[in-house]
């Protein structure tokens, strides 16, 4: 029985690794092997091998290189190499974990080749067609034959787009397993020596999203609204690549993040950072700014304050139940949202169905009895919706 698991992105590094090590904890009584491929569609060392190095992810046994290029260039160069390796390495069942052009990419490949597949953090919804990883969610769950559902939620828009119940799993958040396991493993990064940084007196804020950094105007004037609403608390801001070519447009042309031609009073830019670090730094925040569904999950079991600079999320939990407020993208937003936050007003969350760190092992758990069952053959998936 033999498994190809799919990982491209940053964001499927802590989604892939509680299951590989569950699968290599249970694989003398399962007997499964599973074949790890690293797409390289993040190829920067901080977005990908430092993750792999502080997850504990074993090497992949191929890494594909398909990393750089438009998304419809990325997304081909992941099918033609994928084709290839799927080819000469078949596979009883492909896993694809959440929503990057990765997950899109195999999905496609692995049905075209008469392999199932299973997707895990299936029936998320943005609702918002803008989104390329919302257009990633929704052909991956028009093809994929079996679902690994985060909340209940996500189980109710499978129902109803026509998946029947057998073919859904609620497991939980698989990314919520790797935030506590290695939650005592979290280390302060450098900046917080340099920068003198305390527990609870400081904000951190990550920006990626199109619609926040590509117009520079825009970018500017949401950052001179965060800085200017943050009453001389620190702003650590780690920049993503996509974003770092924006500011580059901002400051000139200098490729140095840290040296704007003018004042953003606070703002501390520093480049991307590990999980361990990252993450300490989101768990000993006053707060966090962002626009990553992701990290609005993390932030809900940790506890942190969360500002989300979306009108939408996959992720609705983490504002009914969590620490999470959308605010939208409009930069005059963030000064009430902010204001709020300092008079110590903001909500307090509470805990999510099933994120609880064992949804890997439940996970696994269907897989083995997937693989090592004879299921009826499966209607055609498109026939479902």
């Amino acid at each position: 029985m033999n498994l190809t698991i799919i990982s491209g992105a940053r964001p499927n590094f802590m989604k892939i690794a509680p299951i590989i090590h569950e699968l290599n904890r249970l694989k003398p009584e399962s007997g499964i092997d599973f074949r790890l491929v690293h797409t390289g569609q993040h190829y920067d060392e901080k977005m990908s091998d430092t993750f792999f190095r502080e997850l504990n992810i074993p090497e992949p046994h191929v890494n594909l290189g398909c990393g750089g290029g438009t998304q419809a260039e990325q997304t081909a160069a992941i099918m033609v190499a994928f084709e290839k390796e799927l080819m000469a390495h078949p596979a009883d069942l492909v896993v694809v974990v959440g929503d990057v052009n990765s997950t899109l990419a195999c999905s496609i490949v692995a049905k075209k080749l008469h392999t199932k597949v299973a997707h895990v953090e299936a029936g998320l919804r943005s609702w918002d067609l803008t989104m390329p990883e919302e257009i990633n969610r929704i052909v991956t769950d028009a093809l994929a034959d079996y679902f690994f559902t985060p909340t209940p939620l996500a189980g109710k828009i499978l129902r109803h787009a026509g998946v029947p119940d057998d073919r859904i799993f609620f497991v939980g958040n698989v990314m919520i397993d790797t935030l506590l396991e290695h939650r005592p493993r979290f280390r302060k990064p450098l900046v917080w020596d340099d920068l003198k940084l305390e527990k609870q007196n400081y904000i951190i804020m990550t920006l990626h999203r199109p619609s926040n950094v590509d117009d520079s105007q825009k970018l500017r004037s949401m950052l001179e609204a965060i800085t200017g609403a943050s009453q001389d608390v620190p702003v650590i801001f780690p920049v993503h690549p996509r974003t770092a070519k924006v500011i580059s447009q901002i400051n000139n042309g200098h490729s140095q993040i840290n040296n704007f031609p003018f004042a953003f009073p606070g703002l501390h830019l520093i480049p991307p950072l590990g999980y361990l670090e990252f993450n300490y730094l989101v768990d000993n925040a006053k707060a966090v700014i962002t626009d990553s569904g992701g990290i609005t999950a993390e932030t809900s079991v940790l506890g942190t304050p969360c500002i989300t600079l979306r009108n939408n999320t996959e992720w609705p939990e983490t504002v009914e139940l969590g620490t999470n407020e959308l605010i939208g993208t409009n930069p005059d937003a963030i000064k009430p949202a902010l204001e709020i936050l300092f008079e110590g007003n903001w909500k307090k969350g509470s805990v999510l169905e099933l994120w609880d760190g064992k949804a890997a092992e439940k996970i696994v758990k269907h897989l083995i009895h997937l693989l090592s069952s004879e299921p009826q053959p499966l209607t055609d998936s498109f026939q479902r919706l």
